[in-house]
């Protein structure tokens, strides 16, 4: 297949890619830059554009692009958080609207803060929305791609959950403050942690890219979300290292400001739909995934 994918330098991007190199796939990357070569499509969010003859003949679109929450929020940051999702998707959803031919899928990342402030309570793809800053976005997020649903393209929202991995991502901080035995639980720990492997992660994207019967949100995290008191003395254990100092609810408020809410946050989302369509996790606890995305011997 020629597929198309935006963010390719991101984590999941660059494993994403090297996956589809490596199966054969033929690769084109969206670059916010003059395009240096066939695989090179230059693209524009903000002003957005596309080169649609670089797209031509593409069978999928994988939309990974978006400004990290892992950042502090000031007001300009989360518009900016907002703006660079909802105007990414929105350019792409046009632009694969007037491909002739259109492709037959697009993939849009998306993520479990769908359902935050949901507490204890598992949420499965037919669970309402919850409330927040990251629910708003997520709902304008995953509405940005009207313009391709409308054309008739199939459309799957990857709601990801915390990726497990020591390249990148959410997990890196946490890895690092570890390793040097600063680690402990955020809060009360009481929270729930919505993950996957990144490993996983790019499994069930390429699932979800050959199944047409996917459509519509599909929760890419893991079958046994965990509490951040069990994440850290998992993580602990993994490295060898203490996990014996909290972050206290009101310093990492204090600290972090809005972006705390990511870490403090209960999301128990569970992956209903992979699992109904036939997908196997490889790494399903929390303990498999850190042994093996940190490349540790279990």
């Amino acid at each position: 297949m020629r597929i198309a994918v935006t963010g390719a330098s991101g984590l999941i991007g660059t494993a994403l890619t090297s996956n589809l190199t490596a199966a054969g796939h033929e690769v084109r990357r969206l670059v916010r830059r003059a395009a240096r070569g066939p695989d090179e499509v230059c693209w524009d969010p903000i002003a957005g554009t596309v080169d649609l003859a670089g797209l031509a003949g593409v069978d999928a679109v994988v939309h990974l692009a978006g400004a990290p929450i892992g950042h502090l929020w000031t007001r300009a940051y989360q518009q900016k958080i907002l703006d660079s999702r909802v105007d990414g998707t929105g350019t792409i959803a046009r632009a694969v609207a007037e491909l002739r031919p259109r492709p037959r899928v697009l993939l849009c990342a998306s993520g479990v803060h769908y359902y935050s402030g949901r507490d204890a309570t598992p949420c499965d793809e037919s669970s309402p929305p919850g409330a927040g800053f990251l629910t708003d976005v997520v709902l304008a997020w995953e509405g940005a791609a009207e313009p391709a649903r409308e054309a008739g393209i199939r459309v799957a929202h990857s709601r990801n959950g915390v990726v497990v991995s020591d390249r990148g991502g959410a997990f890196l901080p946490l890895i690092r403050l570890f390793r040097l035995g600063l680690g402990g639980r955020m809060g009360s720990g009481k929270q729930y942690w919505s993950w996957i492997a990144l490993t996983d992660a790019v499994r069930a994207l390429r699932f979800i890219l050959d199944r047409d019967d996917l459509a519509g949100p599909v929760n890419t995290t893991a079958p046994n979300p965990v509490t951040n008191t069990e994440v850290t003395r998992a993580l602990g254990a993994t490295l060898h290292r203490p996990a014996v100092l909290p972050a206290p609810a009101f310093a990492l408020r204090t600290v972090l400001g809005g972006m705390s809410s990511a870490a403090l946050d209960s999301i128990r989302a569970v992956p209903g739909r992979l699992l109904e369509a036939g997908f196997t996790f490889r790494y399903p606890t929390i303990a498999a995934a850190l042994a093996a995305e940190l490349r540790i011997e279990s």
